[in-house]
């Protein structure tokens, strides 16, 4: 039986916001991206319907129990996100459709009532962007998610469901992971750590960004796992707060990584400052931000 300060500390936890950051340019799927965001690309969910990427995203984030989500985008792209989560269609267009697709909308508009769209003025990075969240996450702790990846989970929880639980559970950051072979190292953040819970839950004690394989077999190795594989970071994130200190203070200082605001080197320090907890997720992440990966996904995804 719960204890009162069981219950307490669980609403301590309860985390209520998402973040997903959608301000980049999509380079990668050029031109498709010169015309259409990345995020806006369609896929094919279970039932069928062709929906947007961001919305399959903002999905996951309700099925965890979110009830508020924040979208940050570039200025010129407001516009056409409001269309899209805030706008009934024409009424030309909404007298044309199915009557399962009219209830699809109306779905859209109720999902609409949960979304704040925030803008980042300049495209300085995804730590930037990240930042551009601050004042609308205000002192809680929130669940990020990347603007191009879907998921699919393999138990009846979801995956940003799992990442939840663990929260509760650990009440520290988590970062969400899966097994990456080498030579996807380069582009995928790693971590390495010592195991709580054998191949399920781990204690994070190195982040890094896109390492050669030759940093990753010296310096992040895993116990228990084969030679070439890794933990990357699967596109979920549980965070405190306190990262908007880290990410403020990179941006004061003008401390920039490849010429941009980075989150990793940020992650690495609340890690080191507050703890992390990493989590292998049950389930599979659906890369959309790249052409070869975008095409699998539509391939696979419906059916997973």
């Amino acid at each position: 039986m719960k204890s009162w300060g069981d219950e307490l500390l669980m609403q301590k936890n309860k985390v209520r916001k998402a973040v997903i950051p959608v301000a980049g340019f999509g380079t990668r799927l050029f031109p498709a991206t010169k015309v259409v965001k990345k995020e806006l690309f369609p896929i094919i969910d279970r039932d069928g319907r062709a929906k947007p990427v961001i919305i399959a995203i903002i999905e996951e984030a309700i099925s965890a129990g979110i009830t508020e989500v924040a979208i940050v985008v570039q200025p010129d792209d407001k516009e056409i996100f409001e269309d899209l989560l805030k706008n009934p269609p024409k009424k030309e267009l909404l007298a044309k459709l199915s009557p399962e697709n009219q209830e699809y909308s109306q779905y859209l508009q109720d999902l609409g009532k949960r979304i704040t769209i925030l803008l980042q003025e300049e495209q300085l990075g995804y730590g930037h962007a990240v930042f551009c969240a601050k004042d609308w996450v205000q002192n809680e702790s929130f669940l990020l998610m990347l603007g191009d990846h879907i998921y699919a989970s393999d138990i009846e929880k979801s995956c940003a469901n799992q990442l939840l639980d663990v929260y509760e559970q650990v009440n520290q950051s988590v970062v969400s992971l899966t097994t990456t072979p080498a030579e996807n190292l380069h582009i995928s953040g790693c971590v390495t750590g010592v195991w709580q819970e054998l191949n399920s839950i781990l204690s994070v004690t190195q982040l890094y960004e896109k390492p050669t394989i030759e940093y990753a077999q010296q310096h992040l190795r895993v116990e228990g796992m084969a030679e070439n594989d890794f933990l990357g970071i699967f596109g979920l994130y549980l965070l405190t707060p306190k990262i908007f200190d880290f990410l403020a203070e990179h941006i004061n200082k003008n401390f920039r990584e490849r010429g941009e605001f980075q989150l990793t080197s940020c992650l690495e320090r609340l890690r080191q400052e507050e703890g992390m907890t990493g989590y292998v997720v049950k389930g599979k992440c659906f890369d959309t931000g790249l052409p070869d990966a975008y095409r699998q996904t539509m391939i696979d995804f419906r059916n997973f």
